[in-house]
């Protein structure tokens, strides 16, 4: 459940269209509504293409919003800023990247890129000080303060991931997204990064927005997840809930590719199959988005965009099917899944 009910981030209907050539548009984010609160961590998951990382990216001001609000303790994140509400907005909202390798500056010693936060805004005072924060913030991520001198290429993908959040830390901020942090690492280093997300969740009562494609990761780490598909939000529910009984066809379909490890459990299974590519989000389906490989598809999806409600406690989908007005259509799906 959620930590506090004080509302952290708020989302009100997000767009963030991109022109293609002279005419096309590609809706990346197409209506986004959801809210984040205070010392949670709301999991984003969704295929790729789905408009998860471009989500991240215009919550955190990185691109402008078509369309939309992006709310950060109750003051707008876009339009016009002066250069202290701006410096206080960076400073309180930071992001770690998925590439480790990329988003680091490889001329810059650990050192610089760590306190490079710290010399904007103004936080340390002397070049010891500076040096003692780095070296505290490189202790805190499971680094020492001999890899304070050395260049990112020096260093594994685990480890550059430990900069970057030690990078994300120094400002000291309340609200992280984190971009598919764990993606490219090895998969043995993916649970020690999660778990490190924790503890600093734990100590520091950090707000994650934690984007990833890996359902099972996300599960370990999220107090609520939001499933996205082509830009649009399908379900949004309590990490237990959304694991255990799914409202959403699309959600079901991404659980069931999640391997179980209990090899007899596995194999009796039955697997949800999405047919078909993804849509192109230039020429998104009419309706339903995902009806064009909804298992559950009827003609009402195609004719009529389902509305995102709440159908459980705190478990809200965008499918007609769980809709008093069409329950009847989906009597006997409906029954083959419960």
């Amino acid at each position: 459940m959620s930590k506090s009910k004080e509302k952290l981030v708020e989302v009100r209907n997000l767009k963030k269209h991109f022109k293609v050539g002279r005419k096309q548009i590609l809706k990346a984010v197409d209506g986004l509504t959801f809210d984040i609160y205070k010392g949670e961590t709301f999991g984003l998951v969704g295929e790729s293409g789905s408009g998860k990382s471009t989500a991240g990216r215009t919550i955190m001001r990185l691109y402008d919003a078509t369309e939309g609000q992006v709310m950060f303790k109750g003051k707008s994140v876009h339009g016009k800023k002066t250069k202290d509400e701006l410096k206080e907005l960076n400073q309180n909202m930071q992001m770690i990247f998925q590439d480790p390798y990329a988003s680091l500056n490889p001329r810059m010693t650990v050192m610089d890129i760590i306190a490079e936060g710290l010399d904007i805004h103004g936080l340390v005072k002397t070049k010891e000080e500076r040096q003692r924060k780095v070296n505290e913030l490189l202790k805190i991520v499971g680094l020492n303060e001999e890899h304070a001198n050395r260049y990112p290429h020096e260093f594994s993908g685990g480890q550059r991931q430990r900069i970057g959040i030690a990078r994300a830390l120094a400002v000291e901020p309340e609200f992280i997204v984190a971009d598919e942090p764990i993606s490219a690492l090895d998969v043995s280093i993916q649970a020690q990064v999660v778990n490190l997300l924790k503890r600093l969740q734990e100590e520091r009562g950090l707000t994650y927005l934690f984007i990833a494609h890996d359902l099972s990761m996300v599960r370990h780490i999220s107090d609520r997840v939001g499933v996205m598909y082509l830009g649009k939000m399908m379900e949004i529910a309590p990490s237990d809930k959304l694991y255990t009984s799914p409202l959403h066809p699309y959600t079901r379909a991404l659980l069931s590719a999640v391997p179980i490890p209990d090899p007899e459990v596995e194999r009796k299974r039955e697997r949800i199959q999405i047919k078909g590519e993804l849509p192109s989000p230039i020429n998104p389906p009419s309706g339903c988005v995902f009806r064009t490989r909804c298992p559950f598809a009827k003609d009402v999806c195609a004719k009529e965009v389902p509305a995102f409600a709440e159908y459980r406690d705190g478990q809200w989908a965008a499918c007609h099917m769980h809709d008093e007005r069409f329950k009847e259509h989906f009597k006997s799906d409906l029954e083959k899944i419960q």
